[in-house]
Protein backbone atom coordinates (compact mmCIF):
# COMPACT_ATOMS: atom_id res chain seq x y z
CA UNK A 1 0.00 0.00 0.00
CA UNK A 2 1.59 3.30 -0.81
CA UNK A 3 1.30 6.40 1.59
CA UNK A 4 -1.41 7.97 -0.66
CA UNK A 5 -3.83 4.47 -0.81
CA UNK A 6 -3.08 5.05 3.17
CA UNK A 7 -4.46 8.11 3.42
CA UNK A 8 -7.74 8.09 1.01
CA UNK A 9 -8.82 5.04 3.02
CA UNK A 10 -8.13 6.49 6.16
CA UNK A 11 -10.23 9.41 4.67
CA UNK A 12 -12.99 7.15 3.17
CA UNK A 13 -13.65 6.24 6.78
CA UNK A 14 -14.32 9.11 8.62
CA UNK A 15 -17.64 9.54 6.70
CA UNK A 16 -18.95 5.56 7.16
CA UNK A 17 -21.70 4.89 10.04
CA UNK A 18 -20.68 2.76 12.86
CA UNK A 19 -24.12 1.18 12.94
CA UNK A 20 -24.36 2.41 16.46
CA UNK A 21 -28.33 1.59 17.62
CA UNK A 22 -30.50 5.15 18.30
CA UNK A 23 -31.11 6.14 21.39
CA UNK A 24 -34.49 5.96 22.85
CA UNK A 25 -34.67 9.20 25.29
CA UNK A 26 -32.56 11.99 25.88
CA UNK A 27 -31.04 10.45 28.64
CA UNK A 28 -30.07 7.46 27.05
CA UNK A 29 -28.32 9.67 24.18
CA UNK A 30 -26.45 12.21 26.66
CA UNK A 31 -25.32 8.98 28.13
CA UNK A 32 -24.19 7.45 25.02
CA UNK A 33 -22.81 11.16 23.60
CA UNK A 34 -20.86 11.15 26.99
CA UNK A 35 -19.33 7.91 26.55
CA UNK A 36 -18.02 8.45 22.82
CA UNK A 37 -16.62 11.92 24.09
CA UNK A 38 -14.86 9.70 26.89
CA UNK A 39 -13.20 6.98 24.38
CA UNK A 40 -10.23 5.81 25.79
CA UNK A 41 -9.48 5.02 22.31
CA UNK A 42 -8.45 8.89 22.26
CA UNK A 43 -8.02 10.45 25.35
CA UNK A 44 -4.56 10.09 26.52
CA UNK A 45 -6.01 11.15 30.04
CA UNK A 46 -8.09 11.04 33.41
CA UNK A 47 -10.51 14.13 33.50
CA UNK A 48 -11.45 15.52 36.95
CA UNK A 49 -15.33 14.43 38.61
CA UNK A 50 -15.34 18.56 38.23
CA UNK A 51 -14.71 18.18 34.30
CA UNK A 52 -17.07 15.52 33.80
CA UNK A 53 -19.72 17.28 35.43
CA UNK A 54 -19.06 20.05 33.22
CA UNK A 55 -19.18 17.92 29.72
CA UNK A 56 -22.47 15.99 31.07
CA UNK A 57 -23.66 19.63 31.31
CA UNK A 58 -22.94 20.64 28.41
CA UNK A 59 -24.24 17.62 26.14
CA UNK A 60 -27.55 17.81 27.37
CA UNK A 61 -27.52 21.75 27.32
CA UNK A 62 -27.34 21.62 23.96
CA UNK A 63 -29.61 18.22 23.75
CA UNK A 64 -32.19 20.04 25.20
CA UNK A 65 -31.63 23.65 23.50
CA UNK A 66 -31.30 20.81 19.99
CA UNK A 67 -27.81 22.45 19.04
CA UNK A 68 -24.40 20.67 17.80
CA UNK A 69 -22.14 19.49 20.55
CA UNK A 70 -19.24 22.25 20.52
CA UNK A 71 -16.09 20.75 21.55
CA UNK A 72 -12.87 23.79 21.04
CA UNK A 73 -9.77 23.07 20.67
CA UNK A 74 -7.33 25.23 21.59
CA UNK A 75 -3.88 26.47 19.99
CA UNK A 76 -1.41 28.48 17.86
CA UNK A 77 -1.91 29.97 14.85
CA UNK A 78 1.32 29.34 13.39
CA UNK A 79 3.86 26.26 12.10
CA UNK A 80 6.53 26.31 13.82
CA UNK A 81 9.72 28.43 12.40
CA UNK A 82 12.31 25.93 12.19
CA UNK A 83 10.48 23.22 9.87
CA UNK A 84 10.99 24.21 5.93
CA UNK A 85 6.78 23.94 5.60
CA UNK A 86 6.45 27.19 7.55
CA UNK A 87 4.89 29.77 8.05
CA UNK A 88 1.51 26.86 6.31
CA UNK A 89 0.20 23.47 7.87
CA UNK A 90 1.70 20.41 6.69
CA UNK A 91 0.28 16.96 7.41
CA UNK A 92 0.37 17.21 10.86
CA UNK A 93 -2.72 19.50 10.32
CA UNK A 94 -4.69 16.85 8.26
CA UNK A 95 -3.53 14.19 10.61
CA UNK A 96 -4.33 15.30 13.10
CA UNK A 97 -8.04 17.04 12.09
CA UNK A 98 -8.77 13.53 10.84
CA UNK A 99 -8.37 12.06 13.85
CA UNK A 100 -10.47 14.91 15.89
CA UNK A 101 -13.07 13.61 12.96
CA UNK A 102 -12.93 9.95 13.97
CA UNK A 103 -13.31 10.57 17.20
CA UNK A 104 -16.42 12.71 17.20
CA UNK A 105 -18.34 11.41 13.79
CA UNK A 106 -19.82 8.75 15.75
CA UNK A 107 -21.73 11.13 17.26
CA UNK A 108 -23.47 12.86 13.99
CA UNK A 109 -24.83 9.18 13.78
CA UNK A 110 -27.30 9.32 16.57
CA UNK A 111 -27.33 12.79 17.17
CA UNK A 112 -29.11 14.66 14.40
CA UNK A 113 -27.96 18.46 15.18
CA UNK A 114 -24.06 17.18 14.95
CA UNK A 115 -21.13 18.25 16.27
CA UNK A 116 -19.40 21.65 15.99
CA UNK A 117 -15.65 21.18 16.42
CA UNK A 118 -13.99 24.76 16.73
CA UNK A 119 -9.66 25.48 16.47
CA UNK A 120 -9.65 28.56 18.89
CA UNK A 121 -6.34 30.06 18.20
CA UNK A 122 -4.27 32.68 19.34
CA UNK A 123 -2.86 35.00 15.92
CA UNK A 124 -2.33 38.76 17.49
CA UNK A 125 -0.36 37.63 19.80
CA UNK A 126 2.09 35.68 18.13
CA UNK A 127 4.68 38.64 16.75
CA UNK A 128 4.60 39.65 20.33
CA UNK A 129 5.74 36.42 21.45
CA UNK A 130 7.21 34.52 18.71
CA UNK A 131 8.29 37.26 16.35
CA UNK A 132 6.54 35.96 13.75
CA UNK A 133 4.96 38.63 11.34
CA UNK A 134 1.11 38.72 10.46
CA UNK A 135 1.98 37.86 6.70
CA UNK A 136 3.20 34.51 8.32
CA UNK A 137 0.12 34.53 10.73
CA UNK A 138 -2.30 35.04 8.08
CA UNK A 139 -0.94 32.37 5.93
CA UNK A 140 -1.33 29.42 8.67
CA UNK A 141 -4.76 30.34 9.07
CA UNK A 142 -5.30 30.44 5.06
CA UNK A 143 -3.84 26.90 4.90
CA UNK A 144 -5.55 25.44 7.92
CA UNK A 145 -8.76 26.66 6.10
CA UNK A 146 -8.20 24.92 3.20
CA UNK A 147 -7.64 21.85 5.20
CA UNK A 148 -11.05 22.05 6.94
CA UNK A 149 -12.47 22.61 3.64
CA UNK A 150 -10.47 19.81 1.57
CA UNK A 151 -12.03 17.32 4.98
CA UNK A 152 -15.30 18.85 3.98
CA UNK A 153 -16.35 16.16 1.70
CA UNK A 154 -15.14 13.32 4.04
CA UNK A 155 -17.01 14.07 6.98
CA UNK A 156 -21.02 13.63 8.10
CA UNK A 157 -23.28 16.28 6.92
CA UNK A 158 -23.49 17.28 10.09
CA UNK A 159 -19.92 17.49 11.33
CA UNK A 160 -19.42 21.00 11.39
CA UNK A 161 -15.52 22.23 11.69
CA UNK A 162 -14.34 25.75 12.01
CA UNK A 163 -11.48 28.22 12.84
CA UNK A 164 -11.89 31.02 14.85
CA UNK A 165 -8.86 33.42 15.70
CA UNK A 166 -8.59 35.26 18.96
CA UNK A 167 -8.28 38.35 17.17
CA UNK A 168 -11.32 38.46 15.34
CA UNK A 169 -13.68 38.87 18.93
CA UNK A 170 -12.05 42.42 19.21
CA UNK A 171 -12.96 45.31 17.42
CA UNK A 172 -9.42 45.97 16.29
CA UNK A 173 -5.52 45.28 16.31
CA UNK A 174 -5.53 49.05 18.33
CA UNK A 175 -8.52 47.04 20.66
CA UNK A 176 -6.44 43.93 21.30
CA UNK A 177 -2.83 45.90 21.76
CA UNK A 178 -5.05 48.41 24.54
CA UNK A 179 -6.49 45.47 25.71
CA UNK A 180 -3.24 43.23 26.47
CA UNK A 181 -1.16 46.75 27.61
CA UNK A 182 -3.37 47.08 30.48
CA UNK A 183 -3.38 43.36 31.31
CA UNK A 184 0.26 43.24 31.45
CA UNK A 185 0.63 46.05 33.50
CA UNK A 186 -1.91 44.90 35.70
CA UNK A 187 -0.30 41.23 35.72
CA UNK A 188 3.31 42.69 36.57
CA UNK A 189 1.63 44.38 39.45
CA UNK A 190 1.70 41.17 41.14
CA UNK A 191 5.19 39.76 41.02
CA UNK A 192 7.89 40.62 42.99
CA UNK A 193 10.32 43.13 40.60
CA UNK A 194 7.20 43.01 38.07
CA UNK A 195 8.51 39.79 36.23
CA UNK A 196 7.81 35.92 36.55
CA UNK A 197 10.35 33.21 37.65
CA UNK A 198 11.44 31.52 34.23
CA UNK A 199 11.74 27.56 34.51
CA UNK A 200 14.81 25.67 33.02
CA UNK A 201 11.83 23.62 30.96
CA UNK A 202 10.27 26.93 29.95
CA UNK A 203 13.58 28.54 28.72
CA UNK A 204 14.11 25.31 26.52
CA UNK A 205 10.37 25.62 25.51
CA UNK A 206 10.63 29.36 24.49
CA UNK A 207 13.85 28.98 22.78
CA UNK A 208 12.58 26.47 20.56
CA UNK A 209 9.31 28.61 19.79
CA UNK A 210 10.67 32.25 19.28
CA UNK A 211 12.43 33.60 16.34
CA UNK A 212 15.60 35.03 16.69
CA UNK A 213 15.58 39.09 17.25
CA UNK A 214 18.60 40.17 18.23
CA UNK A 215 16.93 43.66 19.66
CA UNK A 216 14.98 42.18 21.63
CA UNK A 217 17.79 39.22 22.88
CA UNK A 218 20.04 41.74 23.82
CA UNK A 219 18.15 42.20 26.85
CA UNK A 220 18.91 39.65 29.11
CA UNK A 221 15.44 39.52 30.51
CA UNK A 222 13.45 38.81 27.64
CA UNK A 223 12.43 35.77 28.32
CA UNK A 224 10.73 36.46 31.72
CA UNK A 225 9.15 39.48 29.65
CA UNK A 226 7.88 36.86 27.03
CA UNK A 227 6.33 35.12 29.83
CA UNK A 228 5.28 38.10 31.39
CA UNK A 229 3.11 38.67 28.41
CA UNK A 230 2.28 35.53 27.49
CA UNK A 231 0.56 34.92 30.95
CA UNK A 232 -1.07 38.12 30.89
CA UNK A 233 -2.57 37.44 27.51
CA UNK A 234 -3.75 33.29 28.63
CA UNK A 235 -4.95 34.65 32.02
CA UNK A 236 -6.64 37.96 31.18
CA UNK A 237 -6.74 39.22 27.62
CA UNK A 238 -7.93 35.42 25.89
CA UNK A 239 -10.19 34.82 29.34
CA UNK A 240 -11.75 38.09 28.91
CA UNK A 241 -13.52 37.73 25.68
CA UNK A 242 -15.78 35.21 27.42
CA UNK A 243 -15.18 32.42 24.73
CA UNK A 244 -14.03 29.71 26.03
CA UNK A 245 -14.89 28.92 29.58
CA UNK A 246 -18.89 28.63 29.08
CA UNK A 247 -21.18 26.09 30.04
CA UNK A 248 -22.00 24.88 26.05
CA UNK A 249 -18.36 24.38 25.64
CA UNK A 250 -16.38 21.34 25.74
CA UNK A 251 -12.48 22.78 25.65
CA UNK A 252 -9.82 20.24 24.33
CA UNK A 253 -6.50 19.84 24.00
CA UNK A 254 -3.45 17.75 23.03
CA UNK A 255 -2.16 17.36 26.93
CA UNK A 256 -3.99 18.02 30.30
CA UNK A 257 -3.25 21.77 31.64
CA UNK A 258 -3.20 23.02 34.81
CA UNK A 259 -6.28 24.59 34.85
CA UNK A 260 -8.17 20.88 34.52
CA UNK A 261 -10.60 22.21 32.63
CA UNK A 262 -9.61 20.18 28.92
CA UNK A 263 -9.95 16.99 27.53
CA UNK A 264 -6.91 16.22 26.55
CA UNK A 265 -7.06 14.05 23.47
CA UNK A 266 -3.71 13.90 21.59
CA UNK A 267 -3.40 14.50 18.04
CA UNK A 268 -3.19 10.96 16.45
CA UNK A 269 -3.66 7.74 18.02
CA UNK A 270 0.19 7.72 19.23
CA UNK A 271 0.90 10.69 19.85
CA UNK A 272 0.13 13.78 21.89
CA UNK A 273 2.83 16.06 19.67
CA UNK A 274 0.96 19.74 19.52
CA UNK A 275 0.64 19.28 15.53
CA UNK A 276 1.29 22.91 15.06
CA UNK A 277 4.92 22.44 16.21
CA UNK A 278 5.31 19.38 14.96
CA UNK A 279 5.14 17.54 11.43
CA UNK A 280 2.89 14.75 10.14
CA UNK A 281 4.69 11.48 9.63
CA UNK A 282 3.74 8.02 8.73
CA UNK A 283 5.61 5.22 10.56
CA UNK A 284 6.17 2.12 8.18
CA UNK A 285 4.39 -1.19 10.01
CA UNK A 286 1.74 -3.76 9.28
CA UNK A 287 -0.50 -1.48 8.74
CA UNK A 288 1.23 1.95 8.44
CA UNK A 289 0.19 4.51 10.69
CA UNK A 290 0.51 8.11 10.84
CA UNK A 291 1.64 10.63 14.06
CA UNK A 292 2.63 14.25 14.50
CA UNK A 293 6.45 14.22 15.47
CA UNK A 294 8.07 16.77 18.01
CA UNK A 295 10.93 18.43 16.63
CA UNK A 296 14.45 16.94 17.83
CA UNK A 297 17.43 19.27 18.74
CA UNK A 298 18.72 18.92 15.41
CA UNK A 299 18.70 22.05 12.63
CA UNK A 300 20.83 23.61 10.24
CA UNK A 301 22.66 26.56 10.55
CA UNK A 302 19.79 29.19 10.26
CA UNK A 303 17.75 27.14 13.05
CA UNK A 304 15.79 25.36 10.63
CA UNK A 305 14.86 21.52 10.80
CA UNK A 306 15.28 19.21 7.86
CA UNK A 307 13.17 16.92 6.96
CA UNK A 308 15.80 14.17 6.47
CA UNK A 309 16.73 10.52 7.44
CA UNK A 310 18.71 11.84 10.64
CA UNK A 311 15.74 13.96 11.92
CA UNK A 312 12.27 14.53 13.02
CA UNK A 313 10.78 14.62 9.41
CA UNK A 314 12.45 11.19 8.45
CA UNK A 315 9.52 9.03 8.20
CA UNK A 316 7.60 12.26 6.66
CA UNK A 317 4.86 11.51 4.09
CA UNK A 318 4.75 13.48 1.13
CA UNK A 319 1.80 11.51 -0.94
Amino acid sequence: MTAQDYIQAKLTELRQPQGLPKPQNNDELADTIFKLLMSKKFRKYSASPEFIEHIKQSIRGHIEAGTPINVTFTHGAYKLWRFEESPEVDWAELFALMYYTKWLAPICEIYEPGVWFDSFVDDLILPKLNNLSMDEIIAYKQSYQKVIDFLKAYQPDNFKMTITGAGDLFDSLAAFEEKLAKDVEEYAATLPDGLPEVSDKRKAMIELNVHPNKTVQNDPDWMAKNVLVHDAYISKTKRGVGYTFRPDKILAFTQPLPVGLFLAVGSTKDTIAKFWTGIGALKPRAPPAHHSRRPRRHHGADGRLRNSAGNVGGAACRA
